[in-house]
């Protein structure tokens, strides 16, 4: 069977109709974006799985060789927030791939953006961005290079600018609600929390 789904023109053929209307409908991808999602996710598949792409699960570490996320400071969160791997291994199937290049289409409503945004913000998974959760989310803005790393006393600073402008309740945290009000004064962010394949 060497070669036997050669002359079918690549993999783009193998999502079946029915499912590929339905992935239209739950996504705010187009027809051709699906497409070509699903040629990605193949093509990270080792070949001898690439028949079976829709059952099967790419590792992490496969993910993160995608140029669009190998430059991305949260790609390890990304990867969290969208994986729904029982196992905490962060590993994604084809429709946590979807999902997450949904997210970050150009179609994506803001309240969209911002809830996923705020997800991936929460290092720890608490739901709300305390100090700790903005102190890293710093971090992996700046860098981690020792010249762009920002002294304790300017860090500190930061987070009390950051709270001061978005703790609405002063509770010392920033919640989901919170943190949609800060992203709605800014009109950049949604066109900045995108990856197009």
């Amino acid at each position: 069977a060497e070669g036997s789904g050669g002359a079918m023109g690549g993999s783009a053929s193998l999502i079946p109709r029915d499912l590929l209307g339905e992935y239209q409908e739950l996504t705010f991808l187009s027809k051709q974006e699906i497409l070509l999602a699903y040629k990605r996710f193949s093509e990270l598949l080792p070949k001898e799985e690439r028949e079976s792409a829709f059952s099967a699960r790419v590792p992490k570490s496969h993910i993160l060789t995608l140029p669009e996320l190998r430059a991305n400071p949260f790609q390890h969160r990304i990867c969290h927030v969208f994986s729904t791997s029982e196992t905490g291994d962060d590993s994604m199937s084809f429709e946590d791939f979807l999902d997450m290049l949904s997210v970050f289409s150009d179609s994506a409503t803001s309240d969209i953006k911002s809830h996923y945004a705020f997800r991936i913000f929460d290092f720890d998974d608490d739901g709300a961005l305390d100090r700790k959760d903005l102190e890293q989310l710093v971090n992996c803005l700046t860098g981690q290079g020792e010249e762009s790393q920002l002294s304790s006393a300017e860090m500190e600073q930061l987070i009390q600018n950051i709270l001061e402008e978005s703790d609405i309740d002063k509770d010392g945290t920033i919640n989901l609600s919170e943190f949609q009000h800060v992203v709605s004064r800014s009109p950049d962010f949604a066109s900045s929390f995108k990856i197009v394949l």
